[in-house]
């Protein structure tokens, strides 16, 4: 995997998690039954249940996500038995799924820092073979094979982090709003539903609108229910579209922490592939608010809280980075800014003499590097002639 096809997972990553998100609406919705009495005959709702692995993709999708799905769910269950609060709930969560991956995303950061301080002799590499790009591919992974690099490796932390969102989404669209969550908590033997004292119950009872009137748990804090879409407990719309405050906040976020993973702005010397990078980091967090009247509030202040915490990870690790000049604006605290934990260039790494011919390739790339950053810039006739005069 190569560095165009991290960058390529970047820009998709809201496209797939869109993707995803359907996915887990389709494998995460509970079978179909008679409903309570009471309720309207279009709307109905299964007691929440581990899934089963079945003969459709579909079913085996559900059925591989339930473990992370229900440890999850555990997890929300007794911090909001502890607090006595969903909001709290969701925030300690986040922190402690954070705190787990912290060396993940270091390693990331590193890896993506230390690519940035190699891109002026990648550049030369580059220029070297303009004409030749199966030489040019070659050179440049043997320099980052040489430097201890793999282009690949910021992106397991990429895939871990929408990976969460996935049964992070259903925990709360679907665990937040069941009227009977029972089986979820039976682990084993282990009854927590009996030992926590939850009770639920036998029948859904819904609104007009088809939402759960009666839900297990007690979703709604601080005057927002956290199991459905802001707009719904806001009743804010704009031309027929829910419009979330939360998505706009989450979306600014999304701005600070992509622009702070760009290296520091150079006009003169910023190649086609980090301008691109810049337009998108403007672009893609805007995407949030688009989806922010149809993914639950509570999502979004999951999605709110690891943002935060991926801010304060990377400004220790890499400062400001490309964070300004942010429209036109650069104040001076952001000038001249050392990082606390800063990166340092990549030395080489020892050469394996088991490979045959890696002391030659090295040493080639090593010289064509030196060869060219030590050329002086090239000089017009009429300068010489000047000079002469």
């Amino acid at each position: 995997m190569t560095r165009s096809i991290q960058q390529s997972l970047t820009r998709l990553a809201p496209i797939l998690f869109i993707v995803a998100i359907a996915l887990v609406v389709a494998a995460c919705v509970p079978g179909q039954n008679s409903g309570s009495p009471g309720a309207s005959p279009s709307y109905s709702q299964a007691p929440l249940h581990p899934a089963v692995p079945g003969a459709n993709p579909i079913d085996l999708l559900a059925w591989l996500f339930t473990p992370i799905f229900q440890t999850l769910f555990i997890g929300l269950v007794l911090l909001d038995q502890l607090f006595g609060n969903m909001v709290f709930a969701i925030i300690t969560l986040t922190i402690i799924l954070r705190i787990l991956v912290i060396p993940l995303y270091r390693r990331q950061l590193t890896s993506t820092r230390q690519m940035q301080l190699l891109q002026p002799e990648i550049k030369e590499l580059q220029r070297k073979y303009k004409g030749d790009r199966v030489k040019q591919q070659a050179a440049v992974q043997e320099y980052y094979r040489q430097r201890g690099i793999n282009p690949a490796g910021g992106c397991l932390p990429i895939i871990l982090q929408f990976g969460l969102l996935i049964p992070m989404y259903s925990v709360f669209s679907q665990g937040l709003t069941n009227h009977d969550i029972t089986q979820m908590l039976q682990v084993g033997p282990i009854d927590l539903a009996a030992i926590l004292g939850i009770t639920c119950d036998p029948a859904p009872i819904f609104d007009a609108a088809g939402h759960v009137l009666n839900p297990c748990l007690d979703a709604k804090a601080f005057g927002i229910n956290w199991g459905l879409p802001e707009p719904v407990t806001t009743g804010i719309y704009i031309m027929g579209f829910g419009f979330s405050i939360l998505a706009v906040f989450s979306s600014l976020l999304q701005l600070v922490a992509s622009r702070m993973t760009l290296p520091a702005s150079d006009p003169k010397n910023d190649d086609p592939n980090t301008k691109v990078q810049r337009q998108m980091a403007y672009f893609l967090p805007l995407i949030s608010i688009l989806y922010g009247g149809l993914l639950p509030a509570g999502l979004f202040l999951y999605w709110i809280t690891a943002t935060v915490i991926q801010i304060i990870q990377q400004y220790l690790i890499l400062g400001w980075g490309g964070m300004f000049p942010l429209f036109g604006w650069y104040p001076e605290f952001a000038r001249n800014h050392s990082p606390r934990f800063p990166v340092k260039m990549p030395e080489p790494k020892p050469i394996d003499p088991s490979q045959p011919g890696a002391a030659n390739r090295a040493k080639t790339v090593e010289r064509e590097i030196t060869a060219q950053s030590t050329i002086r810039p090239n000089r017009t006739r009429s300068g010489r002639r000047g000079r002469r005069r």
